[in-house]
């Protein structure tokens, strides 16, 4: 076994090239997933490649650093549409782990019920995909690809996710139930983003996670919310067909509840966004 801790992303690249590692992070997720089996796989450490870390607003939006973890994000000054990921952030895990934890780490996990997805959805957040061959950029809708499975090619790992420029008049929300307070796996969580002027909704942005393989916008659901007052919500969820969300029953709750539930998290997300 060999546990690579290169200094640049040159050099992990290179890496990567070269053979087949298991790329960790702050490890998280990656070593309590081993259980009790010994360790036998070569290992590629990014947390020391300083192009992996920081917070950064670009021309065109912001760049958040594959090795940011998510003390970074709290920590950030960034603008009222990445609250909700900041409140993403505050429920991942407890303070030891959003201080090891990072975001691309959160993203190729792929768990259905992580935090970080949904917020980021939301913020159009878009992946960046470096190898020794050069760099792309998808969306992160069509990167987590189902449970456990991401759009990563051999030789790739993610550099960085980039959010495309906010307006000043977006605010968002992140709210999450489970079975207590803290230190829990969400039976369901929403995140919202949208633009409240002169009463009426705009820009609304809706993502769901824990309800399915997944997480998902609900783009049907955005549009029939778009140009409509906060009064008019709660009218307008109990109507809402949610079919696009594909839950499972398991210990945490069933799926009828799993989608019960839905409706009243994303309207009180839309509350809290609108008044944040």
């Amino acid at each position: 076994m060999e546990y690579l801790t290169p200094m640049s992303l040159d050099d992990a690249l290179a890496a990567l090239d070269a053979g087949e590692l298991s790329i960790i992070a702050g490890g998280t997720d990656w070593y309590p997933a081993q259980g009790e089996r010994p360790i036998e796989c070569d290992i590629l450490d990014v947390t020391r490649i300083a192009a992996l870390r920081g917070i950064s607003k670009a021309k065109d939006g912001w760049r958040i650093g594959a090795a940011s973890t998510w003390s970074d994000v709290i920590a950030a000054d960034l603008p009222a549409a990445f609250d909700g990921l900041k409140a993403a952030a505050r429920d991942v895990g407890s303070v030891q782990i959003q201080n090891a934890g990072t975001i691309a780490g959160n993203l190729c996990n792929a768990s259905p019920a992580a935090d970080g997805v949904p917020p980021l959805l939301a913020l159009k957040a878009l992946v960046e995909i470096c190898s020794a061959e050069g760099c792309r950029v998808v969306p992160l809708g069509t990167f987590i690809t189902g449970v456990r499975r991401v759009a990563l090619d051999k030789g790739e790992m993610v550099t960085a996710v980039i959010i495309p420029e906010t307006s000043a008049a977006l605010k968002s929300a992140f709210v999450k139930l489970g079975a207590r307070k803290y230190l829990v796996i969400s039976i369901a969580m929403v995140a919202v983003t949208c633009a409240l002027r002169d009463g009426v909704l705009s820009d609304v942005r809706i993502a769901v996670g824990s309800c399915s393989p997944v997480a998902k916008r609900l783009s049907a659901l955005e549009a029939a919310l778009e140009n409509q007052t906060l009064a008019q919500t709660d009218a307008i969820l109990a109507e809402a067909c949610l079919s696009a969300l594909a839950p499972i029953d398991d210990v945490r709750g069933s799926k009828e509840y799993r989608v019960d539930v839905v409706a009243t998290l994303i309207a009180q997300a839309l509350r809290e966004a609108s008044h944040g």
